[in-house]
């Protein structure tokens, strides 16, 4: 009774809590059907706005003119949706990849047809399905996650596999073909397409996660979490025999490593912003939801020879519920598909679906970080008050994350990052801040104390850089 009590205050007092967004963005919530678990795990938008919704409770919906109409019902807690080209729908559940096809029009699914099923499940809660994307040559593309509590899978640590591709990130071709492509995924929540279809996953920090991640997905490569090499000509032994400095050197790094607690815990899909000015001054950069966390950061890219790496920089905060899904609108704005499933999350609904709209007002944001030889560009979607631009105002430090077994792991070496200096260009939106630099290090400015020439603070004064790699 007491744990019930707690529980119920837990839950008002986040319901009373009160959050600071960019000016210019708001949130709206939108009314799901009554009497429904509407806990949404998968989420698309058609080109004519309609509205596609899968929960994890098998459920397919569709929203139009503020109406919700049953698509389709009895799938296996799906946890990806995508609208393919011909109309049908294509459904990422546990055992399969589905599609969904209303031969008749009269907005209920037909048919349920079996696109693949060539890995294996087991039962296992924690076998989730994600996805789904398809690239311009037609390949459906959706990554696995790993078991958890299986008594009969290979354990090393929190997670666990039984074989059968858990961990690993696939394509199945036009013609049905199953085709892995990478491997050491621990729990894959979200995939996406940069605006060259290159595509990324978010991991959460666990085993082998030091923190919760951006990655990349590279044909062939391995990113960290060693019981998926079962399915890569590894046996149990084997794998069990690998050191960790063998396995670190065999593994990708992230593109960005998101810090824990402090901007996620559970990261949902990246959708890359392509609204053409819709959304605001964040063209061309990712949005991704966090489950725990309730809110919405934003990820931007670099390219540093042949691999990406980037900033990480909060965006929204406050939303109802656990953000999983993201999806723009043709009309530019932010769906959010939200849950708890279970999983404790800041906002204080169990479940729900909300939507970020941008009304033209110009926020005070760093707009982007980008490195250089010797430091770093900043750039701020305002002007800068000259000011309040120092050394002395700027808080910078840097560290990195362990590789191990372990759950996660602290910031490695945190330490203060030693700057020369700092200049403002002429229209004082852009800082060059020029310091002693080092690879594979997360190097977070804190720009708490810099104002805008009309007297603003920033809403989200921190960004967090993943330097893989230094520019020669």
């Amino acid at each position: 009774m007491k744990g019930s009590i707690s529980v119920v205050v837990y839950i008002l007092y986040l319901s009373l809590l009160t959050y600071a967004n960019p000016k210019g963005y708001h949130i709206t919530t939108i009314e799901t059907p009554k009497d429904t678990l509407f806990h949404v795990t998968g989420l698309d938008i058609s080109k004519d706005s309609t509205v596609y919704c899968a929960t994890r409770y098998g459920d397919v919906w569709t929203y139009t003119d503020n109406t919700w109409t049953l698509f389709a019902r009895g799938l296996h807690e799906p946890c990806g949706l995508l609208i393919d080209s011909d109309g049908s729908v294509v459904v990422a559940q546990k055992p399969e990849l589905t599609r969904l096809v209303d031969h008749n029009k009269d907005g209920y699914a037909d048919e349920y047809i079996l696109m693949s099923s060539a890995w294996e499940f087991h039962n296992n809660y924690h076998e989730f399905n994600f996805g789904v994307l398809k690239d311009k040559l037609g390949n459906y593309i959706g990554t696995l996650n790993l078991a958890h509590n299986d008594p009969e899978a290979l354990k090393l640590s929190t997670m666990v596999s039984r074989g059968g591709y858990r961990g690993w990130a696939y394509k199945v071709t036009p013609q049905g073909e199953y085709i892995p492509f990478a491997k050491g995924l621990r729990s894959p929540a979200g995939i996406g397409f940069n605006d060259v279809e290159d595509i990324f996953y978010t991991d959460n920090q666990g085993d082998y996660v030091g923190t919760s991640m951006l990655c990349q997905i590279k044909q062939d490569a391995f990113y960290g979490h060693p019981v998926s090499l079962l399915d890569a000509g590894y046996n149990r032994e084997q794998i069990k025999q690998m050191s960790l400095e063998t396995l670190d050197q065999m593994r990708t790094l992230p593109v960005a490593w998101i810090p824990h607690q402090e901007i996620a815990n559970s990261p949902g899909n990246p959708e890359w912003n392509n609204t053409k000015g819709k959304f605001g001054p964040f063209e061309g950069q990712f949005f991704v939801g966090d489950q725990t966390n309730s809110n919405i950061f934003r990820i931007a890219l670099q390219k540093v020879g042949d691999n990406y790496q980037g900033v990480v920089i909060n965006f929204m905060e406050g939303f109802q519920c656990g953000n999983i899904r993201l999806k723009f609108s043709p009309a530019g704005e932010l769906y959010v598909g939200q849950t708890g499933r279970g999983w404790m999350s800041k906002g204080p609904a169990l479940f729900g679906l909300q939507k970020v709209t941008w009304d033209g007002a110009q926020p005070f944001e760093i707009q982007d970080v980008k490195l250089t030889k010797d430091g770093f560009d900043i750039s701020f979607t305002q002007a800068l008050d000259p000011k309040t631009v120092s050394n002395d105002n700027l808080i910078a430090t840097q560290w990195w994350y362990a590789y191990h077994e372990k759950y996660g792991s602290p910031k490695v070496d945190e330490h203060p990052s030693t700057i020369t200096s700092i200049q403002l260009d002429q229209h004082h939106k852009r800082l060059h801040i020029k310091m002693n630099l080092t690879e594979k290090q997360v190097y977070c400015f804190n720009f708490s104390k810099f104002r805008s020439q009309t007297g603003e603070f920033l809403v989200n004064s921190k960004s967090y850089y993943t330097a893989v790699n230094l520019i020669q």
